[in-house]
């Protein structure tokens, strides 16, 4: 009896249970395993995938986090971890996969990704346009020669920055959404689980002006989110981030966010790629991108 082609295959809702497949399907094309970013994106989010025709794990893979009144239509969605395995390239599983989630489950929702060079086309023939641009970037971080110690810190301006507290976490969750431009509480309520430093910071009046996280990847230290009201105190919560760890770093800025760009290769990180920022029924990102300096991981936009 004939196969069914690869593209009649069913495509099934994803749980944490398939965290080790998805991590084995980046390991297959050349990706980092990140089993610790792919357990936050299933449990935050929605994951979708088509199981190997041979039994060996996941043919194809995407995860989806959706932002707002996610009981009824969201604000918006991001779709990210769009992965299709080595030996299945090339058959359409991509396209089939990201034709269900785009025009089935989220059908008229405001839609976002961070794509590659490599998939850029496949998602300009799906409807989606580029709205921004983002540069990864990877190194050891030299801290400034009177930088801040890996505690209480005041930075330029009267930056104040120190570690989150419980009682912190409504202030940032309130500020997140006035800068994100939708609510994903979801999402942010997890950071002090997933994260290994939250810090914020305060003005001179102790109103928040900003906050940011660090997270394992493997081998790095990933500094995102990053929402801050200026340069200045983006600094501040970058230098004092990277001073508690001893881990290279790893983050995603927005290229308009020059100043931040050129200071953090001055400190020794380095440009390793750009992906194009892209969305769907949507003329670009909601909420304040000035304010927006990383997001906590590009699959989540």
């Amino acid at each position: 009896m004939t196969p069914p082609p690869l593209t009649d295959l069913p495509i099934r809702a994803l749980t944490t249970d398939d965290l080790r497949h998805c991590a084995d399907l980046s390991e297959d094309r050349g990706w980092l395993r990140e089993d610790h970013k792919w357990g936050l994106l299933l449990a935050a989010g929605n994951g979708y995938g088509i199981d190997a025709p041979d039994g060996q794990g996941l043919a194809a893979a995407c995860v989806v986090t959706q932002y707002g009144d996610t009981r009824a239509k969201p604000d918006l969605a991001a779709i990210g971890m769009v992965l299709v395995a080595d030996r299945y390239a090339r058959k359409g599983l991509g396209r089939r996969l990201m034709r269900y989630v785009c025009d089935d489950v989220l059908a008229g929702v405001p839609l976002t990704l961070h794509a590659t060079p490599y998939g850029r086309p496949l998602y300009e023939e799906l409807g989606f346009d580029t709205t921004g641009r983002a540069e990864m970037l990877r190194g050891a971080f030299r801290p400034e020669p009177d930088g801040p110690a890996a505690g209480l810190t005041s930075g330029p301006g009267g930056v104040h920055v120190r570690p989150a507290t419980a009682e912190d976490l409504q202030r940032i969750v309130r500020l997140d959404t006035e800068v994100f431009g939708t609510d994903r509480t979801h999402v942010i309520t997890r950071l002090p689980a997933f994260t290994d430093r939250l810090l914020v910071a305060e003005d001179s009046s102790g109103a928040l002006i900003g906050y940011a996280a660090i997270w394992p990847n493997m081998d790095t230290h990933v500094i995102g989110p990053l929402i801050a009201r200026d340069t200045a105190s983006a600094k501040a919560l970058v230098s004092s981030l990277a001073a508690g760890t001893e881990r290279h770093l790893r983050t995603d800025v927005d290229v308009r966010h020059e100043e931040l760009l050129s200071w953090l290769k001055e400190r020794g990180l380095e440009s390793v790629a750009f992906n194009t920022v892209m969305t769907r029924d949507i003329p670009g990102l909601p909420g304040d991108w000035s304010r927006r300096w990383a997001p906590l991981t590009v699959a989540a936009g």
